[in-house]
């Protein structure tokens, strides 16, 4: 029996560790298997950096399951401003790295402060709501945690990486939802989301899919136009506002509401449009048709499809594939390390990966009904939201259905970073489970 005072004498959890472990040893064999080209020749030693980084992340996911996760509460202020600063600092020095400003180090040894302050977002987003739990429906309460979101945010966007960037939305809406909000407050939110990404791609989609730029794309680039349709919006909500609070009545909330959204929506996407750089634009246009950049952009896209799809259910066997071999998949280690693993074991050794990660998610969420702290509950909530984001969209673009984003499969992925940083939340996760009785 655990009391109050003692100190758990088992916190490594054997399902979370067997999946987590399980995924490194498949991606460390496909990333071995990355460095082999067409003769079967080893042409890099990234698997060598990778089991490096392996017995690294491993170390710290032993050490945060056992340092009392109560401590990372009352930091996790400091945690995450530590992060902003590095965030601040990559901006400014970081180094270039696939077209995103993202790394950042000091005589060869550094990492990628965008996968860390995922972390420290969580635990001081959770903590502040845990905090608040009785004014969650409050609107000056979701606009301080938004804030708490939108400024990583915006300086992750600023390297620029718009997958990193997006992945903070599912995670808000997660923690957001466990933490009590309204269905109709998560759904203003991610409306907002949806619709600031599909306006600030239209005229790009008009210009090069369609061939044409006078259509709705003109409204949304024109200055002028924008600022006439910004006043309109503005007055609209402003009315509705104050007829709400006059009159009481649902038909100004709703009003108010949604045309709060799409003013929102013209505002912001307006500002991404000013930072997201025309490599990241095409991405998403393959997305909707690979044709437009077939040897470009969309190269991506349709050499990973054609490796999946020609693995077949057993694939064609370890080491035996030919697109990654004959170097045809790009950032085949990293980003498309999925897509390695479907042309050489197919189906079969894709429901591995799947059983692995949906081992780890469901454990995830087991924990989440069990334990009684509230933090707690946030933390893994936003863990859940976070590697779900992270297995969704990078498998998904590697099939075909999600768009190129650029971010990494959580444990199979070539980088320390993105495995340290998972390690991290999955030792936070065994640490919350061990202490569970403690409230």
């Amino acid at each position: 029996m655990s009391n109050e005072h003692s100190k758990p004498l088992l916190t490594i959890d054997p399902l979370l560790a067997i999946s987590v472990v399980g995924l490194m040893i498949v991606g460390i064999l496909f990333i071995f298997s990355s460095g082999v080209n067409s003769n079967g020749v080893l042409i890099t030693t990234e698997y060598l950096k990778q089991i490096l980084w392996a017995v690294v992340a491993l170390t710290v996911l032993v050490s945060f399951s056992y340092v009392n996760y109560n401590l990372l509460r009352d930091l996790s202020f400091w945690i995450y401003l530590f992060f902003l600063i590095l965030l601040v600092l990559t901006v400014l020095f970081g180094k270039v790295v696939n077209g995103a400003k993202a790394w950042i180090g000091v005589f060869g040894i550094g990492g990628q402060p965008s996968e860390f302050a995922k972390i420290a977002t969580i635990l001081f987003l959770s903590r502040f709501l845990s905090n608040k739990k009785a004014e969650i429906h409050e609107g000056k309460v979701l606009s301080q945690a938004f804030l708490i979101v939108a400024i990583p945010m915006g300086l992750i966007l600023r390297q620029p990486d718009t997958g990193t960037t997006l992945v903070f939305i599912p995670v808000f809406l997660m923690i957001l939802f466990l933490a009590g909000a309204k269905i109709r407050h998560l759904l203003f939110i991610a409306l907002i989301g949806v619709s600031t990404v599909v306006l600030a791609l239209i005229p790009s989609i008009e210009t090069i899919i369609y061939h044409e730029s006078n259509g709705f794309g003109t409204l949304l680039t024109d200055p002028k136009v924008l600022a006439i349709v910004g006043i309109m919006l503005g007055i609209v909500v402003g009315l509705s506002v104050f007829g709400y609070r006059q009159y009481k009545r649902p038909i100004f909330y709703w009003l108010a509401y949604v045309f709060a959204m799409i003013l929102a929506s013209f505002i912001l996407s307006f500002l991404l449009r000013a930072v997201l750089k025309d490599y990241q634009v095409m991405r998403f246009i393959v997305f909707l048709d690979p044709s437009v950049d077939p040897k470009g952009s969309g190269w991506n896209l349709i050499q990973s499809i054609t490796a999946i799809g020609s693995g077949g259910f057993f694939g064609k066997g370890y080491l035996l594939g030919t697109q990654s071999h004959y170097r045809f998949l790009p950032m085949q280690s990293t980003d498309f390390i999925f897509s390695i693993l479907g042309e050489e074991m197919g189906f079969f050794g894709g429901l591995i990966v799947f059983g692995l990660f949906s081992i780890l998610l469901f454990r995830m969420l087991y924990i989440i009904q069990v334990i009684k702290d509230n933090f707690g509950v946030l933390v893994i909530s936003g863990f859940v939201g976070m590697f779900f984001t992270h297995v969704f969209v990078n498998i998904g673009m590697t099939l075909g259905v999600m768009p190129v984003t650029g971010i990494p499969l959580y444990f199979l992925s070539y980088g320390g970073s993105s495995l340290i940083a998972g390690s991290v939340a999955v030792g936070i996760s065994m640490n919350i489970y061990s202490r569970r009785f403690r409230f």
